[in-house]
């Protein structure tokens, strides 16, 4: 493995997901989903109400409500997480990000922007593969998209009795939440789901042992005799039939092939009012398999012989990504392992948060370190100069990594919206390809003023009292940052301006924190009731519908819209 590698593994892991190191113990023991099956062992056709692609963080809990007053069948295209350790126990989260085998749950890809970045292909979708920050969306979110507040606020109780924890809070992320709040992003709104300015302490997927807990778990609520799940069933694409008497094209089908490359075909019941299908596939799979299955701009599908049943332009349109910027900063005492945990919630548009801690595989571990040398040994230039015990202690923290025992801690910034868009194109016609994402990070000068802005704050909250233990105070901020321009965070070019403009550094060191959505929004693709315009039976559930992230992380509210979408009450 190449050092730019390591690198896409050491960010992808510690800064964009968090890495960390906690005792090893987790549950082998699956919930007894009888009706969780491989799609090998599925009948070559099958009949149901409703047909959902997409057994992810939005589709699990959709699946669980209609399950109780319908028939439903869900194709997911990866397997389940649990009795996988590198899922269900936070302390192999790493390994996760390393798999780039086939059926990985965590499938990589890079973006026209040249940044890294994942999709989840797994039973609970994102919710799998997180860091499993827990929040809510605002109010004004919830008021600007047209939802009912109370039923909302009723699916959210509905998905946190299953899923959602309270942290412990331990001795850096308090650093972290008292330097936010000595550098005034107040007041202090302590533990919360509630989107709120300030700083709060949020919620977690992750119980007092380590366990993840996804939105599969959300299957309990489901009805078992009226709901199965094919897993690593691979929706091939969509079909469409034309009514007389009607002007619309209507879904009544699907082509899936299991692990085997089998095809099988699933379709609606007829003469049922129910008769859905329901694309949660995510912000990436929803647009990319409405393309596949002749549903966007016609020009794009005709280049790749694709027979167009509805010309729709803004299919794969408004792909947005909330850019992500951060600091590494390394630490004189030991910090304790720690998930995001405390968000500082701005009033210019920013989220603030922070993670300490982090382990690695030891090959990995020594490239690490020894590139880390490297350039320690190269800071002896203007504008700084790093002393040779720092170096020395610094060297120490990343030989630390082979150890698991990491002393530092990273503080990131993500821009609220973003205002910037981009688009999604077909890279050929395989749905197990990712397809072309372009999300044009910083185009609109907004979002880059937002992250400069945000930048500024990292640096107070790193000189600020209440984190001075936890920074060597020989190492200046200058050092900190070109520290980050040193490793190949991104496949971007690094300019030598970018060590004292904040503007070029954000543009320089932009990464992901995985939070992309868009493609098929509402009002462009569907209608307000998630219903794909021009075509009868058809809805998006998902992420793809956003115009922008619901807070400070969105998995809390993809859940919910899981739930409350159709109207759903507590029959659950």
């Amino acid at each position: 493995m190449g050092l730019g590698s390591c690198m896409i593994t050491f960010f992808g892991a510690f800064l964009s997901g968090f890495l960390f190191f906690l005792p090893i113990s987790y549950s082998d023991k699956a919930p007894d989903y009888t009706f969780v099956k491989e799609a090998t062992s599925a009948p070559a056709v099958v009949y149901y109400d409703y047909i959902i692609i997409g057994g992810g963080t939005a589709g699990c809990p959709l699946a669980a409500t209609l399950s109780h007053g319908a028939t439903i069948l869900v194709l997911e295209r990866g397997g389940s997480p649990y009795g996988n350790p590198n899922i269900t126990n936070i302390a192999n989260f790493g390994p996760t990000l390393l798999d780039t085998s086939p059926t990985s749950p965590a499938q990589q890809f890079t973006s026209e922007d040249g940044v890294y970045n994942i999709r989840a292909r797994v039973l609970g979708g994102g919710s799998a593969v997180n860091a499993g920050f827990y929040t809510r969306a605002s109010t004004r979110y919830v008021k600007e998209v047209g939802w009912n507040h109370n039923l909302v606020n009723q699916s959210y109780e509905w998905v946190e009795k299953v899923v959602a924890f309270k942290p412990e809070i331990l001795q850096w992320e308090n650093a972290l939440r008292d330097g936010l709040l000595e550098v005034g992003v107040l007041p202090n709104n302590e533990f919360t789901y509630d989107h709120l300015y300030g700083t709060k302490v949020g919620g977690t997927i992750f119980d007092a042992e380590g366990h993840r807990h996804t939105a599969a778990d959300l299957l309990q609520y489901a009805d078992p005799r009226k709901i199965t799940v094919y897993l690593h069933a691979t929706v091939q694409k969509i079909l469409f039939r034309y009514i007389p008497g009607r002007a619309s094209p209507q879904a009544y089908g699907v082509i899936y092939k299991d692990a085997y490359e089998v095809r099988h075909q699933a379709y609606l019941k007829r003469n049922s009012n129910k008769n859905e299908i329901i694309l949660s596939a995510g912000a990436i799979g929803s647009p990319q398999l409405l393309m596949l299955s002749g549903v966007g701009p016609a020009y794009h599908l005709r280049a790749h012989g694709i027979k167009v049943v509805v010309d729709h332009p803004m299919v794969g349109q408004g792909m947005a990504d909330n850019p992500m910027n951060v600091l590494l900063i390394p630490s004189p005492i030991p910090v304790e392992v720690s998930l995001v945990q405390v968000v500082g919630i701005t009033k210019f548009n920013s989220y603030i948060e922070g993670a300490s801690g982090l382990s690695l595989s030891i090959s990995l571990a020594h490239r690490l370190s020894n590139n880390f040398k490297r350039f320690l040994s190269q800071t002896e230039h203007p504008p700084f100069r790093v002393l040779p015990e720092a170096i020395a202690r610094a060297a120490e923290m990343v030989h630390g990594i082979a150890n698991r025992t990491i002393r530092a801690g990273v503080i990131l910034e993500k821009i609220m919206g973003p205002l910037s868009k981009g688009h999604l194109a077909l890279r050929n016609t395989n749905p197990d390809d990712n397809p072309f994402v372009t999300f044009n990070y910083f185009k609109e000068p907004e979002d880059l003023r937002k992250c400069i802005e945000g930048m500024r704050t990292i640096i107070d909250v790193v000189n600020s009292k209440a984190y001075s233990k936890f920074r060597y105070k020989n190492m200046p901020v200058e050092a900190l940052i070109d520290l980050m321009l040193t490793l190949p965070v991104n496949r971007r070019r690094k300019h030598a301006n970018a060590t004292f403009s904040l503007e070029q550094f954000c543009i320089d060191t932009v990464m992901t924190i995985w939070h992309y959505h868009g493609g098929c929004q509402v009002g462009r693709v569907v209608d307000k009731g998630y219903r794909v315009l021009g075509i009868d039976s058809l809805r998006v559930i998902d992420g793809s519908t956003f115009y922008h992230t619901p807070g400070a992380n969105p998995q809390a509210t993809v859940m919910m819209l899981g739930r409350q979408v159709h109207g759903a009450k507590d029959s659950a």
